[in-house]
């Protein structure tokens, strides 16, 4: 069985790979060929452990996630993932899940940047300056020229380390700003990302604010939690959603729903895009919003992608169970 620390992910792949394996996941989910069960949530305190299988016709998989949302020399979200050959069920290997989990989300968002921002964006804002948002500005740089990034985090003090980790993964010409509120970030970026655990919106209420931009939702997973503003609903015509759990499953759908702000019929899988079943079009009057909330289908395809990249380099330590 073959073990694949970070460091041994890292040297695998790299961030195109990764956004290339989630559009062949698209392909996968559009098609209907896998099997992958709703995840399995265990509350515990503040703490979740989290649960998610999935079978596609070459491999079997499981990530076992835990988010400590109050974790501070720790990320917040940490896990690993196990694969499974297909027809005998013997495990074939077993990958730092924390950091797959990181550059898997980021290739989400990357996969939507990348047919949902306008080919000029120079631009890109981050509210939540977590594990998550580091790799979404990573996939942000891979699939356009990025020339500015803002941040905004509640806690300012975590800045200074993200910022240090951030120069690690973007192109070093890139220029970092700071900005005091979220509604200074979406003004001043065309790309807008939300990455945190909040219960309560964090995007301000300015509908105009958003128009012609581009707005990715990562963060909020739970019914109970919400990022987006009453405001981008006012002017929406489509949210693109990874999948159409996240109907069930996000509060930045479930009550804009219930408090009629939008109709289920403007709700897109963006498997649809990839898949050229629909075109996005580009509006200077309205934002385009896309919404994930993660499947085990993209973990699983992310997983098999670094184990054969890492197979074919020979990197990662090979053990006896």
């Amino acid at each position: 069985m073959l073990v694949l620390n970070e460091k041994d992910i890292k040297s695998a792949v790299s961030m195109r790979d990764l956004i290339d394996a989630i559009e062949e996941a698209y392909v996968l989910y559009e098609d209907n060929e896998f099997q992958m069960p709703l995840r399995s949530h265990v509350q515990d305190n503040d703490n979740i452990l989290l649960l998610m299988p999935c079978v596609v016709k070459n491999s079997v998989g499981t990530k076992l996630v835990t988010v400590a949302p109050n974790n501070r020399e720790q990320p917040v979200t940490q896990a690993i993932v196990v694969l499974n050959e297909r027809d005998t069920g013997t495990p074939k290997a077993i990958l730092n899940g924390t950091l797959l989990t990181g550059l898997k989300t980021g290739a989400v968002g990357g996969a939507a940047m990348k047919h949902l921002a306008r080919e000029n964006a120079h631009s890109v804002g981050l509210i939540g300056t977590g594990y998550q948002g580091l790799y979404q500005l990573a996939a942000a740089c891979s699939v356009r020229d990025i020339k500015d990034i803002y941040l905004f985090n509640r806690t300012a003090s975590k800045l200074p380390s993200f910022i240090d980790s951030l120069k690690q993964v973007i192109p070093v010409e890139v220029e970092i700003h700071i900005t005091k509120n979220p509604l200074e970030l979406v003004e001043k970026s065309e790309i807008i990302i939300t990455s945190t655990t909040s219960n309560r919106p964090v995007l301000p209420d300015d509908e105009i604010a958003y128009n012609g931009k581009l707005i990715i939702g990562i963060g909020s997973y739970q019914p109970h939690m919400r990022e987006f503003s009453h405001a981008i609903y006012r002017n929406l015509e489509i949210l693109y959603v990874d999948t159409q759990d996240a109907i069930q499953e996000s509060g930045d759908i479930i009550d804009p729903l219930q408090n009629k702000w939008m109709d289920e019929s403007q709700i897109i899988p963006f498997s649809k895009v990839i898949t050229k079943k629909i075109t996005p079009i580009f509006s200077n009057d309205r934002p385009a919003v896309f919404k994930s909330t993660g499947m085990a289908l993209f973990d699983l395809i992310v997983a098999h992608t670094i184990f054969e990249r890492a197979s074919e380099k020979r990197i990662g330590q090979i053990i006896q169970l």
